[in-house]
């Protein structure tokens, strides 16, 4: 079964234009590369193959996931030991469950762009 896809989806970003959209590809490979640290956004395979950029924002993603889920569970603990105050400290708790949520956000609109530009690719070699 087919998927089909539409940014009024909750998890299809923004800043991508609609897969059946002329030059769809180009708005999410520019979208892919703002996600990855610049020096992976100019490697030559990660440019031609949007799909290959998309497979290493999500790895990039989850990772960073992984970081703040870290940061905030030990934010209580090993955060006054740096002399910081309560509040800063409750900021900082806030920000990271922020930072989590809108991480997660990300890496469902990765996985829905990621998934298009596979279908795309797949429909293209038949």
């Amino acid at each position: 079964m087919a998927l089909t896809y539409s940014p009024i989806s909750s998890d299809w970003p923004c800043q991508v234009k609609n897969p059946d959209s002329y030059d769809w590809e180009r708005s999410a490979a520019k979208w892919l590369r703002e996600l990855v640290p610049a020096r992976y956004a100019s490697y030559p395979a990660l440019i031609r193959h949007p799909v290959l950029l998309a497979r290493h924002a999500q790895i990039q993603v989850e990772h960073e996931v992984r970081v703040a889920r870290t940061a905030l569970r030990t934010a209580r603990a090993e955060l006054p030991a740096l002399g910081l105050s309560e509040s800063v400290i409750e900021h900082t708790i806030k920000m990271y469950a922020a930072e989590v949520a809108q991480l997660q956000y990300i890496a469902r609109s990765i996985r829905a762009v990621s998934q298009a530009l596979a279908d795309g690719a797949a429909a293209r070699s038949h």
